[in-house]
């Protein structure tokens, strides 16, 4: 993707909140909240692999809301603003949605059935040319049974397939505008071709939901971002941040401030004032120069630079690409026996213990009991296990020629991230002394697709995520090493891992659980796709202008309640 990103070194803005009412962009200015992220803010899908990797959805969680939002802790709230959710009995499961008479876009457009649809298409896997960042939960569902401009709809899952974590699906961040993506696509409605199939119109649709609604800096198409939620975009610019404002077409409660400027990795850190230049910060550990002592202006209300590691729920690690160097299953296992895990969780994991799983985070309440029985072959780098496997993978090529012992790993992550920079040079201090060079080839336009390609690792929480990421439910998260999800950036095949994955999503039983990723763990620890690391630190700051900020734990980060923000 050809996306702009402009180094952060330091939290940023352009303006500030000044005591009470005013901001210091000018004496005209409304009332201004100044949010800090990690997140690139390149597009208005939150869903699609980029979108989800780029940690959109922290920006836009209260302009695209849906039936539920992750709260503080990631747990799944529903959001009766937009509708409700009702299941209905029968021997499968099957949900009745109904939005709100009221609820409606900022351009007028109601929010109806044709959102429902679209949303379920573009992220069920059943049809070709969507590049959504998961199909979990939204491959089991059936039918989303309902008329064009319907306000309610009949969502039936196929039979065995009663997703556990349903109340998670068509939440904030998956409801967007199917009449701008019709338009986009040059036709006059997006169900009747889905449900026909026709699959040149459904190409269409899939290539306005892709990238119709990608994001730059400069002038804004209000036409093309409608906003649903109390906040919608009035402007994006490199030196002025995405500035979010009320959304007077808002039927819910109004938002408490008038105006909140996100500050992601596209903005320019030229315009930071040296006095309270944020007001709300979220993003990951190491990113900011000095996180743990930056001057806001006043006193902190949240005197806890980062979040407790036992409450993390994501997980930041190593993906490792199933091609080039990594296509060989020894190599994978010598990278990991070269990484020096227990150091590297000591000096960057910000307390945090190492952390030996992909299917749950700390603070899951099954985790405890599992983290110690895997990876125990990789606690520390075993250098002569990772010289006797390059050794072994070596031998001859099928044309003759003697493969080298030694080998390079490029590895990536989105710069600038000074932590993820220093965690490179000390994987390639441990692994050049076992044959292995590593190089950083990170860049600040690096997204998934690089993987396999321009890279062999990415350095990402939750196996796909360069920002905040994970939820209360981990399901959604396992995903990762399904055979053939979008969020299995490694292509990793197990018939196994996959199997359990898909029952894990409707186990209900701890029991069954426990079971199920004991499978999961014990096939990813043997091929290994990925290297869990620690618990992913992140820096949740905000200042005591702001009240009502609430630390958000999950991937839509401590925006989860900025409608709620008020400045004092």
């Amino acid at each position: 993707m050809g996306r702009q990103r402009i180094r952060i070194a330091a939290a940023v803005t352009a303006c500030a909140a000044v005591t009470g009412l005013a901001s210091a962009c000018g004496e005209d200015m409304p009332p201004t909240v100044n949010y800090v992220v990690d997140a690139d803010i390149s597009s208005y899908n939150a869903n699609s692999v980029d979108g989800n990797a780029d940690g959109v959805l922290m920006a836009t969680t209260r302009v695209l809301p849906g039936f539920s939002l992750l709260g503080n802790a990631g747990q799944v709230t529903p959001d009766r603003d937009i509708g409700t959710v009702t299941p209905e009995p029968g021997n499968r499961l099957t949900l009745r949605y109904e939005f709100t008479p009221q609820a409606a876009f900022s351009d007028g457009q109601p929010l109806d059935c044709d959102d429902l649809v679209l949303a379920w298409a573009a992220m069920s896997g059943r049809y070709p040319g969507f590049t959504p960042a998961t199909t979990a939960g939204y491959r089991d569902i059936d039918d989303v049974a309902c008329n064009p401009g319907d306000k309610a709809a009949t969502v039936t899952f196929a039979a065995g397939r009663d997703y556990r974590d349903w109340l998670s699906l068509f939440g904030a961040g998956t409801l967007l505008p199917a009449h701008v993506v019709a338009r986009t696509a040059g036709i006059g409605d997006v169900i009747a071709p889905i449900r026909s199939r026709n699959a040149p119109t459904v190409k269409k649709i899939a290539a306005a939901w892709n990238t119709g609604f990608d994001l730059k800096p400069g002038p804004i198409d209000t036409a093309t971002f409608p906003a649903s939620g109390p906040y919608r975009i009035d402007r994006y610019s490199i030196s002025e941040g995405l500035v979010l404002v009320r959304n007077d077409a808002w039927w819910g409660d109004r938002a408490a401030t008038d105006r909140v400027v996100v500050w992601g990795r596209g903005s320019d850190p030229a315009r930071r004032l040296s006095e309270g230049g944020h007001d709300v910060v979220d993003v990951t550990a190491g990113m900011i120069p000095q996180d743990d002592d930056t001057d806001t202006g006043t006193a902190a209300v949240n005197a806890s630079a980062t979040g407790a590691p036992g409450d993390a729920l994501g997980v930041e690690g190593l993906v490792l690409s199933g091609k080039g160097v990594f296509g060989d299953v020894r190599v994978r296992r010598a990278f990991a026996s070269c990484v020096p895990r227990d150091a590297l969780a000591r000096q960057f994991g910000q307390g945090a213990q190492m952390w030996n799983l992909r299917t749950l985070a700390p603070a899951d309440d099954l985790a405890g009991s599992l983290n110690g029985e895997f990876g125990r072959q990789y606690l520390r780098p075993d250098l002569e296990r990772t010289r006797t496997l390059l050794a072994d993978a070596a031998g001859t090529a099928d044309d003759g020629t003697a493969r080298p012992a030694a080998r390079t790993v490029r590895i990536a992550y989105l710069a600038p991230t000074p932590r993820w920079q220093q965690m490179v040079t000390a994987i390639g201090e441990s692994c050049k002394r076992a044959g292995i060079t590593v190089t950083d080839v990170s860049s600040d336009t690096i997204a998934p697709g690089a993987l396999g390609t321009a890279a062999d690792a990415l350095i990402v929480a939750n196996g796909a995520s360069f920002a905040a990421a994970g939820a209360a439910d981990p399901i959604r998260d396992a995903y990762q090493l399904r055979g053939g999800d979008p969020l299995d950036l490694g292509s990793y095949r197990n018939a196994d891992a996959t199997r359990a994955i898909d029952e894990l999503a409707v186990a209900s039983l701890e029991s069954e659980r426990l079971g199920l990723v004991r499978t999961i763990e014990r096939a990813a620890w043997d091929q290994v796709p990925s290297i869990p690391l620690f618990a992913s630190p992140r820096v949740h700051r905000w200042n005591d202008r702001v009240g009502n900020v609430v630390a958000g734990l999950g991937r839509n980060g401590t925006g989860w309640n900025m409608d709620r923000w008020v400045l004092r």
